[in-house]
């Protein structure tokens, strides 16, 4: 009981009582962010009752298997809203039962605090603690500050799993609604101008539940030697930049899209020589806390910290010394462009595809099925000093390319995007026409059994002429040539 305040002792219920003041239709704004801090306990409740049904799930970003994989399963959500990453999840929606809407990870708070979308019914909203000032949030935020402000009521789940050293991670500012915005005073990642709770007044909380289900743990494929190949590339680009002058000696905060592929790109750090690194981001993971460790980085502004099972042991036994390293934020502050662009952030995210001309697609497989959605790359890419597009060049075990004619479906136009980087090289796309983009991408990008393929395509395309020429019968045939065979091979 000492993680509830004495005033809301009165409040705590089981799962179920907390449970049955959902009804069916009722948009439910939940926390959670890349399955970190999601409520475990209500969910499951509420499959168990079944009672509620054609609920709208209003989250931040990605939830564990009890919100967006077994609700769904067992016929309870009518839609979800922002970012998502479950298989049951994505199948509902590229099936028709889920109607999902994709969106900037910056724009969900905004949405929400101008009262755009649902009206939320209730928020649900793991915390560590309870207090007569607010609500002490887990190792992630996210949305949670924005569902907790608009929703008519509030059912908390505390989670006594959690340390309560978590306590004074976190800082919650609210920006307010344009045009009465307030400007964001951060001026390094460091700075904290905001709370360390979330306000809650005590009369909106409806129910509290304790509960003590950890999240569950991250998992990272295992880095390989093309992953690796990868971060060399980045890094190896990084100093050539330091360099020419362009970038300063400590680089200014990175960001890294969640994912194997980030990983590695922060394990190439480590033994880069970089030392004294910040990280602006809206996602932490094992090879970032590791480089806190090392003091490449000495210090990390995030959203969230998504761990694998022993990263996660050690961040909880050492959370002392990482409180004073690391700071928690709402997705809103995490993920703004105002911040971003100001502190000149370095952002680093995987797409699925890229083309000849920089264009790139980070949700879509073939142009209409979504695979998790935009997250936070839209914000970083358009607002950052540099962004990286960082992927294999190959996918599927050589089956298809990375580097294609046209992509099938457009989320970062060829004006945001400015360096590509695969195992087999970087494409610096600054200042470069689209032919010279192209020829870049094929060269340096590209892996070699495709290259004769998008070659001969260029040329074909050149024949037409424009600014960006195309062959649209040829950028037809190559994605059908896989829809037929499995492969873009000839």
């Amino acid at each position: 009981m000492e993680r509830v305040c004495q005033a809301l002792h009165s409040r705590i219920q089981s799962a179920q009582q907390a449970a049955a003041l959902i009804k069916s239709g009722m948009p439910l704004g939940m926390s959670g962010f890349t399955i970190v801090g999601y409520p475990k306990a209500i969910p499951q409740a509420l499959i168990q009752s079944g009672h509620a049904k054609d609920l709208t799930l209003c989250i931040g970003a990605s939830a564990g298997d009890e919100l967006d994989g077994a609700m769904v399963r067992h016929g309870l959500v009518a839609r979800r809203y922002s970012y998502q990453s479950n298989k049951d999840m994505r199948d509902a929606i590229n099936g028709g039962t889920v109607d999902y809407n994709d969106m900037h990870v910056s724009q969900f708070p905004l949405y929400v605090n101008q009262g755009v979308g649902p009206a939320i019914d209730f928020a649900v909203v793991e915390c560590a603690a309870v207090t007569e000032q607010g609500l002490i949030p887990t190792a992630s935020v996210g949305g949670s500050d924005a569902v907790v402000r608009m929703a008519r009521q509030v059912i908390v789940e505390v989670n006594t799993t959690l340390p309560m050293g978590l306590c004074g991670m976190h800082d919650i500012f609210e920006v307010g609604i344009p045009p009465h915005a307030k400007p964001i005073p951060i001026l390094q990642p460091e700075d904290r101008p905001g709370l360390p709770y979330i306000p809650c007044p005590t009369e909106k909380i409806a129910a509290i539940v304790l509960t003590d289900q950890p999240d569950r743990p991250a998992k990272f494929k295992p880095l390989t030697s093309t992953s690796r190949k990868i971060g060399e590339n980045i890094v190896a680009f990084l100093k050539a930049e330091v360099a020419a002058g362009r970038l300063p000696e400590n680089l200014g905060p990175i960001q890294s899209g969640v994912g194997s592929v980030g990983n590695a790109v922060l394990q190439a750090l480590t033994a880069s020589g970089f030392r004294g690194l910040t990280i602006y981001t809206e996602v932490m993971q094992d090879a970032a806390l590791s480089l806190l460790e090392s003091g490449v980085f000495r210090f990390a502004s995030a959203s969230a910290i998504s761990l694998e099972e022993k990263t996660r042991e050690r961040f909880y036994q050492n959370i002392d010394t990482f409180r004073k390293k690391i700071v928690l934020r709402p997705q809103e502050i995490s993920n703004h462009p105002e911040v971003i662009r100001r502190l000149g952030v370095i952002a680093l995210n995987t797409p699925i595809e890229v083309d000849i001309y920089g264009n790139v697609n980070s949700t879509h497989i073939l142009g209409t099925r979504i695979m998790n959605g935009i997250g936070g790359s839209g914000d970083f890419t358009r607002n950052a000093r540099l962004n990286i597009f960082a992927t294999e060049s190959v996918a599927k075990g050589g089956l298809i390319s990375c580097i294609v004619p046209m992509v099938s479906h457009v989320d970062h136009t060829e004006h945001d995007t400015q360096v590509i980087v695969t195992e087999q090289g970087i494409a610096d796309l600054r200042w470069r026409s689209p032919r010279e983009r192209a020829e870049l991408l094929i060269e340096n990008c590209a892996h070699p059994d495709y290259r004769p393929l998008l070659r001969e395509y260029l040329q074909s395309a050149l024949s037409g002429g424009g600014q960006t020429p195309h062959d649209l019968a040829l950028v037809f045939s190559f994605h059908r040539r896989f829809q037929e065979t499995g492969s873009m091979r000839t």
